[in-house]
């Protein structure tokens, strides 16, 4: 499947294929995800459901316009070179049926089970599998196939998020018992009656900030699978940025910047192929650009040039000249067009509109020992929506599951009565287990499709 002709018959199925793969992964991600933001409005009765979870998509939806495409990118930088950008234009066929099927086959397991569990976590697994079956198809060490420097980068935040999501919330939950003394805040929903005013008003906010948010960063994984797609299958067409005429003249001095710090630095093993890169880059015709070729050899000095940038025993001057090449060379291959946000966003804003009532559930009766109060809910987003907004913004990838799950883990506990331990195990070994799990298919799918 690796030697489909692109724009052959072959190939268009399998860009077929892979599109509704990654729509329908954006789709359950809408749903799955969906009751970490409406949880609370639907729980309380601040809002009826329907209207809950239209707005909650419509929010997402605009999330996803907003955003960048930092995250889109930081995601799919953790797979190799080779696998990113196939320097022969060859489709990524086994790479994106790999991904795409096992993020997919286990987001729908957990959401089945009413566990909230992690699309962020799901994808990353899949994108670390994928590198690790390259390398043994291509009997190369690990440490040669797999950006383990950005694997760490966001591994780290998507466990730190959660815990700042737990004492933040936690925390925000004590200060508002302490000087907000309306009663309604503290109580569980009574019958089918919305709370007051600005009760309702807050709740309703939250769930806004949280829609919106979830939307600016979740939304950006699509925008990167999606690339991955439309690249991988047709490179001479989307390899570069209908923008890149303007920065292709600015490669080949950007390349010779590059050679003495690949040439000093090795780059994981691959320092002869970041070399051979430079070679090509410093020869570059902006007349006779060969899109996938040039997309490749960008990508292997990035990758390079990353080594540079966090390798101690480099100057400061020489990270931060490997930094600035890297932001001059970025342009020409990283973008992403208008339609693929709106693609993205109208997938994850219909997937928001369905789909949630198992996982509102369990947040709102299952989490904590006791039912979820407004002031718990409120407190859980508010924290978790600036997190989430943050990271988007600052390109880490961070799980909107887990930071709002922690969240009223932590309300429960700053309220004092205390967490519902079975349902926490389940949700707890989910989050252990997703990884080496979507890691182990991935790595099996790519390797055996790939032979």
């Amino acid at each position: 499947m690796l030697h489909f002709a692109p724009y052959s018959v072959l190939s268009i199925l399998a860009l077929t294929t892979c599109f509704l793969l990654v729509c329908v992964f954006e789709f359950v991600n809408g749903f799955h995800d969906t009751a970490n933001a409406v949880a609370t409005v639907i729980y309380t009765h601040s809002l009826k459901p329907r209207v809950a979870v239209i707005w909650s998509g419509l929010m997402n939806f605009i999330g996803v316009l907003a955003g960048g495409i930092s995250v889109a990118y930081g995601l799919v930088e953790l797979l190799p070179a080779d696998v990113l950008s196939p320097p022969n234009g060859d489709p990524a066929v086994p790479m994106l049926i790999a991904l795409f099927g096992t993020a997919l086959a286990w987001n729908l397991f957990t959401w089945w089970f009413g566990i909230p569990n992690s699309s962020s976590h799901c994808v990353i697994g899949a994108l670390i599998g994928v590198a690790i079956g390259d390398a043994f198809l291509h009997t190369r060490g690990l440490g040669n196939s797999v950006d383990w420097s950005q694997i760490w980068k966001v591994l780290r935040a998507l466990a730190i998020s959660p815990i700042l999501g737990l004492i933040g919330a936690g925390g925000l939950y004590f200060i508002l018992k302490h000087l907000v003394k309306d009663p309604e805040l503290y109580q569980p929903p009574q019958g089918e009656k919305p709370p007051h005013g600005w009760v309702r008003g807050l709740l309703i906010l939250t769930c806004t900030g949280v829609s919106f948010s979830h939307g600016s960063n979740d939304g950006q994984k699509s925008i990167g699978l999606i690339m991955l797609t439309i690249i991988g299958i047709l490179p001479a067409t989307f390899a570069l940025s209908p923008n890149a005429g303007s920065h292709i003249p600015q490669i080949a001095p950007q390349a010779v910047i590059a050679a003495p710090l690949l040439q000093k630095y090795d780059h994981d093993g691959l320092r002869d192929e970041a070399l051979a890169s430079v070679e090509r880059l410093q020869a570059t015709d902006p007349t006779k650009v060969v899109a996938s070729q040039l997309r490749a050899d960008i990508y292997e000095v990035l990758a390079g040039l990353k080594s540079v940038a966090s390798n101690a025993e480099a100057s400061a001057a020489e990270k931060k000249s490997a930094k600035d090449i890297s932001g001059a060379l970025r342009p020409t291959v990283e973008y992403a067009p208008w339609w693929v946000r709106l693609l993205s966003a109208l997938c994850l804003g219909l997937g928001t509109m369905i789909g949630y009532k198992r996982i509102v559930h369990t947040l709102g009766e299952k989490i904590g020992n006791t039912h979820l109060t407004p002031a718990q809910g409120a407190s859980a987003e508010l924290v978790g929506a600036g997190l989430i907004a943050t990271a988007g913004y600052t390109g880490l990838p961070v799980s909107t599951t887990h930071i709002i799950t922690a969240g009223i883990a932590g309300t429960m506990l700053g309220s004092g009565s205390g967490i519902n331990p079975k349902m926490l195990t389940k949700i707890a070994l989910a989050w252990i287990f997703t990884l080496p799990i979507t890691i182990t298919i991935a790595a099996t799918l790519f390797y055996v499709i790939s032979m």
